[in-house]
């Protein structure tokens, strides 16, 4: 049964952090496969910088294109919003059984993991592997028999600095993949 560990988010746009991320987990872990679950736009929420899913889908693919056990996943796109993990976690090990499915998160998250919702049936169910964030506290769950911290090498690249550095007309270039930074000039993406 191959172990995949989901790393959530909304990559706006996927960086270089997220990849060293997903194949330090991959190197350090059991985990067999890391999937990008690209969290959808809240359509009650006005964002404008959020690009549109399909975008930010697709940047992940070409970012990971040729790396065969990283892969995009557009489960929650297709789930009731607000998505929540634990529902996706569910509608996950309904269509593969196969596999056996843990989360990657930042410290951050773990330090307000009890906010989501049934928090305790994921911790009792699924395997949590947390990566140090600058500035974040871990918390008393980094002591819980399911939560893994993992020596990942802890880096301040966030997707809000690349789309500020882009629209004041800067080149954030060896953050981003070489395809992503090429889909992403194409587009004219985060330009004011």
């Amino acid at each position: 049964m191959k172990n995949v560990g989901l790393f959530f988010g909304s990559f706006n746009p996927i960086h270089v952090g997220h990849l060293i991320v997903a194949n330090s987990m991959l190197e350090l872990t059991d985990l067999d496969e890391v999937w990008f679950v690209v969290s959808p736009q809240n359509p009650f929420k006005e964002r404008k910088t959020l690009l549109a899913d399909h975008h930010r889908l697709q940047m992940v693919r070409v970012a990971i294109e040729d790396n065969y056990n990283m892969r995009a996943s557009d489960v929650e796109m297709h789930l009731p919003i607000p998505s929540y993990t634990v529902v996706t976690l569910a509608h996950l090990a309904d269509k593969y059984p196969d596999k056996r499915f843990s989360i990657i998160m930042g410290g951050d998250n773990l330090e307000n993991f009890r906010r989501w919702r049934n928090y305790e049936y994921i911790l009792e169910h699924y395997d949590l592997f947390v990566y140090p964030r600058p500035g974040s506290e871990l918390g008393d769950l980094a002591d819980h028999p399911h939560v893994h911290i993992v020596d990942v090498p802890m880096m301040d690249i966030s997707s809000s600095y690349i789309r500020s550095m882009i629209a004041q007309g800067h080149s954030p270039k060896y953050m981003l993949t070489e395809p992503v930074f090429q889909y992403l000039t194409e587009m004219h993406f985060y330009e004011k």
